[in-house]
């Protein structure tokens, strides 16, 4: 059990808890401390964080060498992918990794801003395989349940990290998204999941891209101002990069106090090529929808035709499977020893292979389509509309153990993932920005997130309206029992 002054820093915001720190009311080792019982007394119900790394939170909370940037003190975590820590486990959900024990040499750029801002971290949270599903069950280190629902997912590839946020232990932590990992578990955890514009954030020094320009890398958050101030400290372009998003205009944080306007918002209900979205998710995006129109905004049936295109899918899937074949080899170079099958889970093996059967051609034909669907895609925000509400996810959380493959069925988790990335997977392809928002709770008390999704590089307009609707619907005010008791 937690002690009540324990609780009360728990409920606050990263930009709330900052606040504390800069007015002197408390001392950053106080904020560490504070979260640190939070995770002795829900981490094991969770298993969220898989390399605690406590004792070097404080040391590095009371040193007089901690930043003093926006966030000094407040506690944060780090997924157990990306976000490189220099002498600190990174074993991407990977049994071959955590055999190895596996550590990385260089602190990645995002982590260096991090921790510039004052951040503390507590530790690495889990992830699927290679963040390979849209739950976080690896077999390296088990399953992550959801603070609202202990039998159910609290999703992928971020679930570790927002399993800890919505459990009130740290108030942000760092995520990525490759099809829908940032935004999924924000979903099904009742967090703000931002996934930025391709570029916005960089993955150096270590590499250029991942995933083909599909992934990248942010966080997740219980409040749109804690998104729009942390993108003020992670973005820009560092030394290197491949490409990077246009800078902003100003600051993001500064940006959600202003109104953006009347905006036209166009409305797509069910999911693409035959697949229904199931009660749950439609009463999330209708609730979402009829709050924006009270808010002053056009809403109205229309979505991009591009989506209905299966072939987006196909050329996806196509591109993850020659990345996951790379990663194999990659890992098994810096280990020293080749990665077998015997390495890695049925679902990932198969993965490689296939993606090994491709040639480079086959790899570049799959690119240049993924191209060309993203410049259809994005020609639908020049028709006049703003932005594009869906739900995040055709249904709701699902309960621990579905997402899952055997032996003898080891494409069967991704084949059954299908209703958690149809809605946001077509975003990385043409790298826009996309946010995921609380919007509604099942009768099991399960989140239910909705999509907006902006024009690239509008991630201002993004956070605007998200700031709006937190406002009106006070998602903020909700917590699992979990949390409650």
């Amino acid at each position: 059990m937690t002690s009540a002054s324990a609780r009360e820093l728990g409920r606050l915001d990263a930009t709330a808890q900052a606040k504390l720190v800069q007015d002197g009311e408390v001392i950053p080792v106080e904020l560490v401390d504070a979260a640190i019982e939070r995770f002795e007394a829900l981490g094991p119900q969770l298993n969220a964080i898989i390399h605690p790394a406590l004792d070097r939170a404080r040391q590095r909370a009371a040193s007089n060498d901690l930043p003093d940037g926006s966030f000094r003190g407040v506690p944060f975590a780090m997924k157990d992918i990306g976000g490189e820590e220099a002498g600190e486990p990174l074993h991407a959900g990977m049994r071959f990794l955590k055999e190895a024990g596996w550590k990385a040499s260089e602190d990645s750029y995002f982590t260096q801003k991090i921790r510039g801002a004052g951040l503390v971290s507590l530790g690495r949270t889990n992830t699927p395989e290679l963040a390979l599903l849209p739950t976080s069950e690896p077999e390296a280190y088990g399953a992550t349940r959801n603070p609202w629902n202990l039998a159910h997912s609290s999703g992928g590839s971020s679930g570790g990290a927002s399993a800890v946020v919505a459990a009130g232990i740290v108030p942000a932590a760092h995520a990525s998204d490759g099809g829908g990992s940032i935004r999924g578990p924000a979903s099904m955890c009742g967090l703000v999941g931002l996934k930025p514009t391709r570029g916005r954030n960089s993955f150096g020094p270590s590499v250029g891209e991942r995933w083909s320009g599909f992934s990248c890398e942010f966080v997740v958050t219980r409040s749109v101002r804690d998104s729009a101030a942390l993108l003020d400290v992670t973005c820009g372009a560092m030394p290197g990069d491949p490409y990077a998003a246009p800078p902003p205009v100003g600051s993001y944080l500064e940006a959600i106090a202003r109104s953006p306007g009347r905006l036209r918002v166009g409305l797509m209900r069910d999911a693409p090529r035959d697949l229904d979205a199931a009660p749950a998710a439609v009463a999330a995006v209708e609730a979402t929808a009829k709050a924006l129109e009270a808010l002053g905004h056009h809403v109205e049936e229309a979505h991009p035709s591009a989506l209905e295109d299966p072939a987006c899918v196909a050329n996806y899937v196509r591109v993850v499977t020659c990345n996951v074949a790379f990663a194999l080899d990659s890992w098994g170079q810096k280990v020293g020893r080749e990665v077998e099958q015997k390495d890695v889970e049925a679902l990932t093996w198969s993965l490689a292979q296939m993606g090994r059967q491709l040639s480079g051609v086959d790899h570049l034909h799959s690119l240049n389509f993924v191209h060309a669907f993203g410049r259809r895609l994005a020609a639908w925000w020049e028709q006049g509309f703003d932005l594009l509400l869906t739900p995040t996810q055709a249904d709701a959380p699902p309960e621990i153990g579905y997402l899952t493959s055997t032996p003898e069925e080891p494409l069967r988790a991704f084949l059954r993932a299908a209703p958690y990335g149809v809605f946001t997977l077509p975003y990385n392809l043409s790298g826009q920005p996309a946010i995921s928002v609380p919007s509604h709770w099942t009768e099991q008390d399960l989140p239910v997130g909705s999509q907006l999704v902006a024009a690239s590089g509008r991630e201002d307009l993004l956070l605007q309206v998200a700031a709006q609707l937190e406002e009106a619907t006070g998602w903020t005010e909700r917590w699992p029992k979990l949390v409650e008791g």
